[in-house]
């Protein structure tokens, strides 16, 4: 028998209409994202795999709600992955509940209830040359959900090999070197703040750590959810990235070109029991007494720029690691608040690299390991044009209290 923490009945109608937005989003034959048709249940906040025991604790108006059902069709015998998700309110708008709960065919009647009610009435397909009948989704939305098709290729595809071996492959040897003997009775634990998709995080499981992904975006929650348990087999979906790519194209058949994902089966990747997903802002999660010195060791990849305060950030990761732990960072400093001016934006403090290593000093960490990577991040790699960046990868080690 598999028991879930999931949230109240009200909590999950709410999420279900987000996360139906969304997915519609990547159904859509506007996008041309998915070839596939989705036909499972892809809107569950049940974070499972191959039927795990979850567990989520979902922070809702301030208070802590939780409550217990049985899942045993969820159940395939096998010792399953601890899935938390620390809900808080998402900087992604609220979205609509304008879809029904019952899967509809995208090319039916705009009326989704009426064709379900009544079967013996078909009509006609949709004209989607006719801008009358296309949702009107904001463009904002639009973005976010491009800017995931992207960090699939990045993280899921074989495409997207060469930047997870840049990225990904120097953190994955620091974690093997650092922590050489690790043991299944008594693994240890690594936190990923800002680990979009899960792959790093996922990678870390399987390298014998008690992992933890923590994502803010409800985007990203939803896509990672469905990548890790839904998938059936590697390469199961199909995705066309590049096609509203329209500049810096070799070749009509470049932007076309269809991608298979995922290149692997998470289920079957190896993951190390205790492995999960937590979703919320990192701040306001781990900023938590209880998480005062838990984890070995805490990578942040491409994650401290997306800080208001990375003062703050760096605080919290000093607070959480215990004494003599380690913390992995790589990644640029492209501030994402950098350009804030409005009079409603918040703060966002801007430190250079030296800086940055000083406020580490400050709050009690020793610099151990540092070098440059040369890396793109969720590029096409048949563009003619390709951002890099020459982000720093340093390992730093928590001092030990006398």
């Amino acid at each position: 028998m598999v028991k879930n923490l999931t949230q109240p009945v009200q909590a999950v109608q709410g999420s279900l209409r987000k996360s139906e937005k969304c997915i519609s989003l990547l159904q859509s034959p506007l996008s041309n994202a998915l070839s596939n048709p989705i036909d499972r249940d892809v809107c569950s906040e049940h974070l499972t795999i191959s039927g795990s025991h979850v567990s989520m604790h979902l922070t809702l108006d301030g208070k802590e709600e939780n409550n217990l059902v049985n899942d045993a069709t969820r159940s395939n015998g096998k010792e399953g992955t601890h899935i938390e998700s620390c809900c808080n309110e998402y900087v992604d708008r609220p979205l609509t509940d304008d879809h029904c709960k019952e899967p509809c065919d995208c090319h039916q009647s705009a009326s989704c209830c009426d064709s379900l009610t009544n079967a013996n009435v078909s009509s006609p397909p949709r004209d989607w040359l006719d801008m009358s009948s296309r949702a009107n989704v904001p463009l904002a939305d639009v973005d976010k959900v491009r800017c995931i098709i992207r960090n699939i290729i990045r993280d899921w595809t074989i495409e997207g090999q060469r930047e997870r071996d840049q990225c990904y492959k120097p953190i994955l040897k620091e974690l093997d070197r650092l922590f050489p003997s690790r043991s299944k009775e008594r693994p240890p634990s690594c936190l990923v703040p800002g680990a979009g998709l899960g792959r790093l995080a996922l990678e870390i499981s399987c390298l014998g750590f008690v992992s933890q992904g923590n994502e803010f975006s409800y985007y990203m929650m939803i896509c990672s959810s469905f990548i890790l348990n839904h998938t059936q087999a590697a390469g199961e979906w199909t995705t066309y990235p590049w096609i509203h790519s329209n500049c810096n194209s070799l070749s009509d058949i470049d932007q076309l070109r269809p991608v298979s994902f995922p290149d692997i089966h998470p289920a079957s990747a190896g993951i190390t029991e205790g492995f999960s997903m937590c979703g919320g802002d990192f701040v306001e999660v781990y900023n938590d007494e209880s998480q005062k010195g838990t984890w070995d060791a805490v990578v942040t990849c491409f994650f401290l720029d997306t800080a208001h305060n990375i003062v703050e950030y760096i605080e919290i990761i000093s607070n959480i690691i215990k004494d003599g732990g380690v913390w992995i960072n790589m990644g640029p400093l492209l501030y994402h608040f950098a350009d804030a001016y409005g009079p409603d934006d918040e703060m966002s403090v801007e430190l250079s690299l030296e800086d940055v290593k000083k406020v580490a000093f400050h709050y009690g960490f020793e610099l151990e390991v540092e070098t440059t990577i040369e890396t793109t991040y969720s590029a096409n790699p048949r563009s003619m044009m390709q951002n890099r960046y020459f982000a720093p990868l340093w390992t730093m080690k928590k001092k030990q209290k006398p």
